[in-house]
């Protein structure tokens, strides 16, 4: 079974609208917030904020995060699986999206401030 990976839209009370990619690796959702949705074509880029990593079961959520940091609403903008074709612990991460939205190959890079997240094909 290939790993899995969600989007989640995110309108936040104090952070404002961001998308949340999360992708499975190791057991747990890898997390980072970008601005924008990520992107769909070639050519592309977004910056990505690190978050702390989720338990699979998150992957399913929606709905109204209610007190706290990230309290607001949460939807599901795209899922589906990828196939993870190079790994760099905290460097770099190549991976094959098959979603609704993000099909085709992406490449996430670390670049000290954040991470760019960009599509190559």
């Amino acid at each position: 079974m290939s790993p899995i990976f969600v989007v989640h839209e995110h309108h936040a009370r104090r952070a404002g609208l961001h998308y949340d990619l999360r992708l499975e690796i190791g057991g747990v959702l890898k997390s980072w917030a970008f601005r924008k949705e990520p992107p769909t074509m070639p050519g592309v880029k977004r910056l990505g904020i690190p978050q702390p990593d989720h338990e699979l079961s998150y992957a399913d959520f929606e709905g109204v995060i209610e007190e706290g940091y990230g309290a607001g609403v949460v939807k599901i903008w795209d899922r589906g699986e990828f196939k993870l074709l190079e790994y760099e612990e905290g460097r770099k991460i190549v991976f094959a999206a098959m979603g609704s939205r993000l099909r085709g190959r992406y490449v996430m890079v670390n670049i000290g401030r954040g991470w760019l997240l960009f599509k190559t094909s």
